[in-house]
């Protein structure tokens, strides 16, 4: 039998091979490769999607990150409230600007921010909070808006995992006072390589942001302060102009493979030994992961793994734990939510074109590891 990665590249290429071409190729032929057409108009397309004033292409997420903040006047002496269990971008990126990044613990089945938590991280030095749509599902953006409406905070949503995820029929990327989302290849909306967007209602963070993205400056060779070279590749923006076109029926079928993992774990009287990824009833998941909760999971993934089942573990440990934030003097025990949610994660496989019979050998699997079966 063939393996079943966690993502296939392959199978979304094949579909639109002949489009994606197309549009490289007129990238090529007109040998505009900096900014250019191709990026103005999927800046334009995103913008006009999420129903926002601006949407400026940039390198990467990580730095769609970094320049929201310092767009949002984030800089040393500065604290933003974030979450612990997320990749380390998010967190990163507030050390970047000289801010401290404060965190907050999880909800307990969302993976996202916890409010009641984050309003508790709140003080005379908190700037913005930052949180984080986890795995394809918008946080309790409503609860978090308002802690920030009270003590008159920016938000700024990290929507990479979510492009396309609604809450009560807002997408991701609207809540905030900017957003950021980034097109790694496998993400719901993912480039041929790198690529990162941020987006805002407000004109004058986008304007900032079209400045830092080019050192600093409006007019060439003339910079206001100091920017950076993050510049999003016209190849990249070609593509991502066709895949978008794609994306609503892409998170459909994410949906509906969602669905026939639950009935299938639900058939195979697993949910003593694994939790599945609850849904928001206001929310619209994207499921840019599949993510259970299980027990052994270090053996269970490298039980599947010998079956030749894709898997991962998003994220191992928390980012209060990491030694790099070792001067924030966090210990274990401080975010027991999220340290909880890092001990038993694991991803499956999870991709628009992931067949039923491929779901049903994943979860075949799984069963054969909790009998026992060696």
């Amino acid at each position: 039998m063939n393996d079943i990665p966690l993502v296939d590249l392959r199978r979304q290429h094949a579909a639109i091979q002949a489009e994606v071409m197309e549009a490289v190729v007129r990238v090529i032929d007109t040998q505009s490769f900096i900014l250019g057409p191709e990026v103005k108009n999927f800046e334009s397309e995103v913008a006009t999607r999420l129903g926002l004033n601006c949407a400026v292409g940039v390198a990467c997420g990580s730095d769609a990150l970094f320049l929201a903040l310092v767009a949002a006047g984030v800089c040393p002496g500065y604290e933003v409230i974030t979450s612990p269990f997320s990749f380390i971008a998010t967190s990163e990126a507030i050390a970047r600007t000289g801010a401290i990044p404060v965190f907050a613990d999880i909800e307990e089945g969302s993976f996202n921010l916890d409010p009641a938590k984050t309003e508790e991280r709140v003080t005379s030095r908190s700037r913005a909070i930052l949180p984080v749509h986890l795995f394809g599902q918008c946080a309790a953006m409503e609860a978090l808006s308002e802690v920030a409406r009270q003590r008159s905070l920016m938000v700024i949503e990290d929507a990479a995992q979510a492009f396309g995820a609604r809450r009560d029929g807002r997408l991701a990327g609207t809540f905030g006072d900017l957003a950021c989302f980034s097109f790694f290849p496998s993400k719901n909306l993912g480039a041929w390589g790198d690529g990162g967007m941020v987006v805002t209602r407000h004109a004058d963070f986008g304007e900032h942001i079209i400045r830092l993205r080019a050192h600093g400056g409006a007019k060439h060779y003339v910079s206001e302060e100091i920017g950076l070279n993050s510049r999003l590749d016209a190849l990249q923006a070609a593509v991502l102009r066709v895949k978008l076109r794609h994306l609503d029926n892409w998170n459909e079928a994410r949906r509906n493979v969602a669905e026939y993992y639950r009935k299938l774990f639900a058939e195979s009287h697993l949910l003593e030994s694994v939790k599945l990824p609850p849904e928001d009833p206001v929310a619209f998941h994207v499921y840019n992961q599949f993510t259970i909760r299980c027990a052994q999971r270090e053996e269970l993934r490298a039980y599947l793994t010998k079956r030749g089942i894709g898997s991962a573990v998003y994220y191992p440990l928390p980012l209060h734990l990491q030694p790099c934030f070792a001067y924030l003097g966090h210990k274990a025990g401080d975010f027991p939510m999220a340290e909880t949610a890092a001990s038993e994660v694991l991803s499956l496989p999870m991709h628009p074109f992931l067949t039923g019979s491929e779901q049903e050998r994943v979860v075949e699997a799984i069963c054969a590891f909790y009998r026992g079966d060696p």
